[in-house]
């Protein structure tokens, strides 16, 4: 009887592995080692190599005019006022246009233009 070879997924399992699968886990061996050579610097603390720099001394403030300093913000709440919205519809066929059906809530007090002029004028 012929002896079948085993499969290469075996082989890797017995202990015999393939020349790719070797070749493969020596140069990744062979790469950490020289990891620390190219990239070793990158473990140094931030502090460490900042350290021999000199701390630039403040400069003054210089005084402004009173044109060109910069005005405290005005809160958002002063400007825009947010009305409550409509209760929201039980079925979902009211749900469809139930924000467009309040006249307040309306998009169409914009007039909207198209090739042939003015469609919708405003009211």
């Amino acid at each position: 009887m012929a002896v079948v070879p085993p499969e290469s997924s075996q082989r890797t399992r017995e202990g015999d592995p393939s020349p790719l699968r070797k070749n493969r886990v020596e140069s990744e061996k062979d790469a950490a080692k020289r990891w620390a050579e190219k990239w070793g610097f990158l473990k140094t603390p931030l502090e460490e190599l900042l350290g021999p720099e000199k701390k630039e001394a403040a400069k003054p403030k210089l005084q402004l005019p009173d044109h060109l300093q910069v005005r405290p913000v005005t809160p958002v709440e002063k400007y825009t006022k947010v009305l409550p919205s409509p209760p929201v519809p039980k079925t979902t066929h009211g749900f469809i246009g139930w924000r467009s059906s309040v006249p307040a809530l309306a998009l169409e007090h914009y007039e909207i233009q198209s090739c042939k002029g003015a469609v919708r004028r405003m009211k």
